[in-house]
Formats: C-alpha cells, structure tokens, sequence
C-alpha cells in the first residue's frame, strides 16, 4: 500500500494525514471533505527551492495557484518564500487579500480583460505574462495612461508536444496559448514589446503540459528557444533576463504513473540552460519555474461517506458516496485516475471490486472504476488520494450541491482554511421573479 508524505494507518487501523485521524476529521467537519498534508507541501517548496540553491543559479519558483487556491494556500506559499502565479482577476484578488508581495506575482492568461490588466498594474504586481497582440496592445495603452513602464515575459508555443493528454497539451502548434515561435508570430511581438517605452521585456516565457513524466521535453523547450533568442540577440540585440519554462511536472495518482523527483527536472533545466547559455556567450538568465499540481496534488486527500450500493449481477458492483463530479470533475473530464481506501477500516481484506459514483444526476458521474476494497457498508468513509490539485478548484454547485470544507493538518493540528458551503450560500446571488403587474 502506497501513502503519500506523513499519510499512514494508525493504532485503530484509521487513515491518518500529519498525525491526525481522518475519521475524527470526517466526523468533525463532515463530508466530503478535502484534507491537505502541509508537511508534504512544505517539503516539495523547499525541494524545488534546493535544488536551484544548490547549483548557484539564481531562480524563482512560483506556485501555479489554478492547482488550489484559498487565503490559507497563498500564505503558506508565502511563508515558504515562493513566487506566485495567477490566472484571473479572482485568483489576483485572492492573493492580495492573503497579503502576498504583488512583486511576486506573475499573471497568465489567454483573455485577460482591461479590468483585470488595470487591477493587476495598480496593485503593482511583478510582471504580466503577454500571450496575444490583443493583450500586447491593451497592456501598452493601459500602461501609456497610467505613465509607467509594465515589466512583461512575451508566452511563446516552442511546439514542443509533452507525453500527458491531449486535453491538458499548451506547448504545441495548435494551442490557445501564446505566440508561435515557428511562424514569425514570436518575432513581431517581441520587435512590438522592445519597440514600446512602456514595456520592459524581462524575458521568456513557454509551457509545454501537465503531468509529465520525464525531462526530454523541458530540454527540447529550452533548445528551441535559445536557438530563437540567437536569432533576437542579432537582429534586436535582445537577450533575455528571464527564461522561464512553466510547469507541468508529474505527480503519482496511481501505481501506473512513476514520477521522477522534481530535483532531477530543475537539474536537467539548469544543465541544459547553462550549456545554450555558455554557447551562446550571454549572461545567465534567472531561470524561472510554475509547479502547481506538483506542489498540492499529492498533498490533498478527499474523505466521502459510502451510501447506497447498486449490483448488477456479472456486470458490476456499485457503491455511490456523498460527492462526485461536483467536487472532483477530473474523472469525468479527461478519465483521471485515482486510488482510495476505507479511510475508517484500511487494514481490512479487500474481497471486491466495486466502482465509485458519484451522487450528481449524472450517467458520468464515476470517480473510479474496479477498486478493491473491503466489503463497504453505509456510513464507511472512504479516502481518495491525490486530489490536492484541482479539486477544490474545479468544484462547481451542479445539482445544486455545496462545495466541501478544506482542512490543513500539520503536526498532529488540523485547521478549517474553506468553510463548507450551506444551502443558504446556494442561493445568497438569487433574485426573486418580478411580480407581473396585473
């Protein structure tokens, strides 16, 4: 049996996450319930911090905050010295009222409104990542009005294409994302950006996926963008302060995926940056990386009450819990995989195999299909591991169905960081009908 960070199974053979009982925590705050295993999150900080500390290459590491974002998450973000990188003008909002350094804020995105690029240039934030001509040109009139020059890393699609789905694939040809690099696309927004006095380009900006399991593609990414960089020193003489390779490294959700140690991803960066730099003969640019999904995924376990069951003789067994798609939409959106336990009972024989649905009135609501587990009874609790990363994100009131608390357990402590929403929060937006005049 396979746990993640300070996971394990106590004396009374509960599931227990940084020391404390799962089933007290489902008891307590009530289900379904997303738990966060904070020691593990710190550890995975620190771990990608380290491994640029240790080659001497001065970086940023900026938590992708679209993997889970609260106040709570952000702070801790902060405490462990992290950059941070938002995608909305809600996550932008969340990160301010957290108390975030604007100066390490980076913002995304592919649409951007005016009222989000205002927001972000009046709080002040590090830089806006450019990813259209649209964008390009309403950031330079919203800098022009306020007077001031706005720090800008120009997106580009390297088309490179990562070995993950090809729902979750941004770096190839074919993507919403950026400016092609391959097409001139590239080229005529950088020479746009330098030809401005109110944009300081710092650098370079690519993502090439999500959960991906080797370096070949970071590499590839990096090749192909010094070998452009080659051609912008000649004809701009630009060379970039800032080289950033986004994110995208893979979490274990189950025995399938095999992970590689997220040193190995910033070593084989760092290599392969210091080797185009050095044949370049350019000054070293500050290397800068997005882990989202790597940084919570694994961290984050989701307890649900078993309720009703449903068997289909020689077909299959069903066993419904108090959540699904409203809370966990990854199954039904692109086939996500996940294992799970009776959180309550982990060391009982696993004598069947049973599909998880979900409650929403849905024919595609299943979070797993041919589990083994104990034979589960109604009021079992059951613990689906790595749902750290866009769960909490994605979680939606279809059916009406409230969003479930979150909870962060540290050193045998746990603290509530989201309330659960009430029926009451369901319909706090709703207006009443206009009565008709008769």
């Amino acid at each position: 049996m396979f746990f993640h960070g300070t996971s394990r199974v106590n004396d009374k053979g509960h599931l227990e996450i940084g020391g404390v009982d799962t089933v007290d925590l489902a008891k307590e705050y009530g289900t379904p319930l997303y738990i966060y295993d904070v020691a593990l999150i710190r550890a995975r900080a620190r771990a990608f911090k380290e491994a640029f500390q240790k080659h001497g290459v001065k970086a940023q590491v900026a938590y992708a905050s679209k993997a889970f974002s609260s106040i709570a998450m952000v702070q801790l973000a902060e405490e462990e010295g992290l950059s941070l990188d938002v995608v909305s003008g809600g996550e932008l909002y969340t990160a301010l009222q957290a108390g975030f350094p604007p100066e390490r804020i980076h913002f995304h995105g592919n649409n951007k409104s005016r009222e989000e690029l205002m927001m972000a240039l009046e709080s002040g934030i590090g830089c806006v990542v450019v990813d259209n001509f649209y964008e390009l040109e309403l950031l330079e009139q919203l800098s022009k009005q306020r007077g001031k020059t706005t720090a800008i890393l120009i997106r580009v699609t390297p088309g490179v294409e990562a070995h993950t789905h090809d729902y979750i694939l941004t770096g190839q040809e074919d993507s919403k994302f950026g400016f092609d690099l391959n097409n001139g696309q590239a080229d005529e927004a950088l020479r746009k950006a330098l030809s401005s006095s109110f944009f300081s380009v710092l650098g370079i900006h690519c993502h090439i996926g999500s959960q991906i399991f080797e370096t070949t593609g970071f590499v590839l990414a990096a090749q192909k963008i010094f070998q452009k960089i080659a051609d912008w020193k000649e004809t701009y003489g630009f060379v970039p302060a800032v080289v950033n390779l986004g994110g995208g490294f893979g979490i274990r959700y189950t025995s399938e995926d095999d992970p590689i140690p997220v040193s190995e991803y910033v070593e084989k960066i760092i290599e392969e940056v210091k080797k185009q730099v050095s044949e370049q003969n350019i000054p070293m640019p500050e290397i800068w990386i997005e882990p989202g999904r790597s940084l919570v995924g694994d961290a984050g376990t989701t307890i649900y009450s078993i309720g009703s069951q449903k068997v289909v003789p020689n077909v299959r067994h069903y066993v419904a819990v108090d959540g699904g798609m409203s809370d966990n939409i990854r199954p039904a959106l692109y086939e996500a995989k996940y294992e799970a336990v009776l959180a309550n009972r982990v060391l009982d024989e696993k004598n069947e195999i049973v599909s998880i649905a979900g409650k929403c009135c849905e024919s595609g609501d299943m979070l797993i299909w041919d589990l083994p587990l104990p034979k589960a009874n109604p009021g079992d609790y059951l613990a689906v591991f790595c749902t750290g990363a866009y769960g909490y994100s994605m979680a939606n009131n279809y059916n009406r169905i409230p969003r479930p608390a979150v909870v962060f357990v540290e050193n045998g402590e746990a603290q509530l960081v989201v309330k659960r929403e009430t029926y009451e929060d369901l319909v706090r937006l709703d207006l009443p009908l206009k009565t008709k005049v008769k």
